[in-house]
């Protein structure tokens, strides 16, 4: 399963990948109390509760202290970069992203191969 805001759903459901979009922080919080997902994709950008509080207080319950978690967000500054780190990001993908680095990426972060044929 996967939490992301649902423009990035859409281009995971392509290589066949669980998505569960949710739309803001507080109702990622909340959902991750009965589930556990494999890896985690935040917008810095969402309402109610940003990408980076959200990061900090996943990280900050053991169950995920070990998921992936990758930002997306339109914001390309090193600032963003190194506090998206800080709170516990494992990747982070500038918007505007192409579909297919996006599915790569994710498939690195699981250790699957979600492009068939793909050369590394």
């Amino acid at each position: 399963a996967l939490l992301e805001q649902h423009p990035v759903g859409r281009d995971l459901r392509i290589a066949e990948v669980e998505v569960d979009a949710l739309p803001d922080g507080v109702d990622a919080l909340e959902q991750l109390q009965d589930r556990a997902p494999d890896i985690m994709l935040f917008d810095i950008e969402m309402p109610r509760m940003d990408g980076y509080e959200l990061t900090e207080r996943v990280r900050d319950d053991g169950r995920f202290r070990h998921t992936p978690i990758m930002m997306i967000t339109s914001r390309a500054g090193q600032k963003h970069q190194d506090r998206a780190m800080q709170a516990g990001a494992n990747a982070y993908l500038t918007k505007p992203y192409q579909e297919l680095e996006l599915i790569e990426q994710v498939g690195d972060m699981l250790d699957i191969e979600l492009v068939p044929g793909r050369l590394d």
